[in-house]
């Protein structure tokens, strides 16, 4: 059986790897205040950022889902990956050797999965560039230098060789350690009569990396007349590598995508090589398939959806290339940022642009020119007989919808006018008209199928505060924060978490029947269990998730470990006003059942019982009454 990973190396992996390095590989990230950082959510889709993250608290936490944890709980969530798996991937970025009880350090049986799958394909991936330099990849290399591409550019793109043979880098793998079975799992070989051969023979190799990096995949070009493959052969569906959700260059591209809020979409590996070359480094594109709505989610969480951000589409000229710009089209909704199409005026891809006119042509190719509806409107108009009334007709019933589509209503209705221009028909308050009245239908139509409210307990703003619904494991009332009782125990067990020195030692002595929200005294009893807020360790937000009883409790430690304090200066003022707060509704809940405990005695109950009670609401009455004169110091 593996071993166990050892706590303390566990400990170190988490206190090395910085949560924000690590999710900014993924997503964009920018200032929320307080400390904190937001971005959209990879875990659902989202058209403003509720996904947060506290870099001094090395926690994230999802508003709108309610997804959080710690680092090695956003990469085991991301990339499917089992916890040691994480651990492991995480320790080798940050340097740290693992130690592993019950067995021993065997990293070759530790290793899961896909840890194993991204080392076969890292392996293969420094044997093609090893043997690119070999006599027999000339052409491989004649190839490259025909479309401007020199040793340092395939360089800096990873570009390989594969040996021609049947198994070279079959048998290369296996003396590396690599099994039989995970070669075929791996794509990186397949089954042959006498075992695995090797997939890609004879062929350019481009590796296709995710967002992190890690290399998943193989785009392979045929080289030679007598391979009778398909042009471009890319790794098969696989545990790591899926085409609809990886685009070849994201890797390069993302830090520039996110910094200028601008993404060009090309068609294949040299483009994307040639738009990086010629100063174009926000360009990537598609592994075999057409571009759709897992490549627009990428996307999004770089580009954050501003307003301003652009995504430009470069596509061949010829039928095929515009067959995939309305494609894209059909998606373009998605997408909160505008999006535009660039074709050359004689229809050459980036890779042959820069090669029959330079850089400086490719950078002008995808400066944008034409809204990518508009391309659509025209691709639509041509097709019909505007010379007639029922050609103008036909065209303006499909093209109205699509004008309809337009997110902003003032762009809705100037495109509106362009299109009655387009179809050359005279009355365009008609057309507008008839645009708005298409609009208004697929408005009412997308509300009457939209869901109700979320029902897996997400966060939603409701008159500037949050509503939140309790998490079903715990029981009780729906949290409304509306509920001035809710609002302050949920701002008390924040100060718990995120300063406790404020409001210790007196948090401790607070019970949990002190929170009328089940899910605040579930959270309460963690405190509890981990030991007190009083002289809370360096590792204190740790254990208070870890004793929590369930993942759902867990989930709200995070969530109110990461969410923002509502006062402008937290200090030992405002922790001790919430302290007196949620004490002051407790004794007062307390004053009112003794009340009711008296009115059941009557004047005829056991007088030893009936005084017991009447010294305790004299206490009470007493103690509220302190409270409310001398704050904090009468806790």
């Amino acid at each position: 059986m593996a071993g166990r990973i050892n706590d303390d190396d566990v400990k170190a992996v988490r206190d090395a790897v910085p949560i924000d390095a690590v999710v900014s590989e993924y997503l964009q990230l920018r200032n929320a205040g307080g400390g904190n950082l937001k971005g959209l959510c990879p875990f659902h889709d989202e058209k403003s950022p509720s996904f947060q993250v506290s870099p001094s608290k090395g926690l994230f936490h999802c508003f709108g889902c309610q997804e959080g944890g710690d680092t090695i709980a956003f990469v085991m969530k991301i990339d499917h990956l089992s916890f040691s798996e994480t651990v492991e991937r995480l320790a080798a970025k940050a340097g740290i050797t693992l130690r592993y009880e019950e067995g021993g350090y065997n990293p070759g049986h530790q290793r899961g999965e896909r840890i194993r799958l991204v080392e076969a394909h890292k392996v293969a991936a420094q044997f093609y560039i090893d043997q690119l330099g070999s006599a027999e990849a000339e052409i491989g290399r004649k190839f490259l230098a025909e479309r401007g591409f020199d040793q340092a550019a395939a360089t800096h793109f990873g570009v390989g060789y594969s040996p021609a043979g049947w198994d070279h880098l079959t048998r290369f793998l296996r003396g590396k350690g690599f099994s039989d079975k995970e070669l075929i799992l791996s794509g990186l070989s397949q089954d042959g009569r006498r075992g695995p051969i090797d997939r890609f023979r004879g062929r350019l190799m481009w590796p296709i990396r995710d967002v992190g990096g890690d290399v998943v995949g193989f785009g392979a070009r045929k080289l030679r007349d007598d391979d009778n493959g398909p042009k471009y052969l890319n790794t098969p569906e696989t545990p790591i590598y899926k085409k609809s959700q990886v685009l070849y260059g994201i890797d390069l591209a993302k830090k520039d995508i996110a910094k200028v809020s601008r993404a060009v979409v090309v068609e294949g590996y040299t483009d994307v090589m040639a738009c990086h070359l010629a100063g174009v480094t926000t360009a990537i594109a598609t592994c075999g398939t057409s571009f759709g709505g897992d490549h627009i989610k990428i996307l999004r969480r770089l580009l954050m959806d501003n307003g301003s951000a652009r995504v430009i589409f470069t596509f061949d000229g010829d039928a095929a290339g515009q067959k995939a710009a309305l494609r894209a089209f059909e998606d373009d909704q998605k997408f909160a940022a505008e999006t535009y199409i660039a074709i050359a005026p004689d229809g050459m891809d980036p890779c042959d642009l820069r090669l029959a006119k330079g850089d400086q042509a490719v950078a002008e190719l995808v400066e944008p020119r034409t809204p990518l509806f508009e391309f659509a409107l025209r691709q639509i108009v041509k097709r019909y007989d505007l010379e007639t009334p029922a050609g103008r007709a036909a065209a303006l019933d499909e093209a109205a919808p699509i004008v309809a589509r337009i997110k902003n209503v003032a762009s809705q209705h100037e495109v509106a006018v362009q299109l009655a221009g387009m179809l050359g028909i005279l009355d365009t308050p008609f057309v507008v008209r008839r645009v708005a009245q298409i609009a208004r239908w697929q408005r009412d139509r997308g509300g009457r199928g939209a869901p109700a409210a979320p029902q897996h307990g997400g966060a939603r703003r409701a008159s500037g505060e949050y509503e939140i619904q309790a998490p079903a494991a715990t029981g009780g009332p729906a949290l409304n924060l509306r509920s001035p009782a809710h609002r302050t125990e949920r701002e008390l067990l924040k100060l718990a978490l995120q300063r406790p020195e404020l409001v210790s030692p007196a948090f401790d002595a607070y019970g949990a029947d002190e929170f009328t929200a089940p899910p605040y005294a579930a959270v309460r009893q963690c405190v509890q269990d981990a030991g007190g807020a009083t002289g809370a360790p360096a590792d204190y937000l740790s254990a208070v998730r870890e004793a929590a009883p369930n993942d759902t409790v867990r989930a709200l430690v995070t969530e109110l470990a990461v969410e923002a304090i509502f006062a402008k200066v937290v200090d030992e003022v405002y922790a001790g006003a919430q302290l007196v707060s949620v004490r002051l509704r407790a004794v007062d809940r307390r004053l009112r059942d003794i009340q009711g405990s008296l009115a059941r005695l009557g004047a005829n109950g056991d007088p030893a019982q009936l005084a017991a009670v009447q010294n305790e609401l004299w206490v009470l009455t007493q103690y509220a009454q302190s409270l409310r004169t001398n704050g904090a110091a009468a806790l």
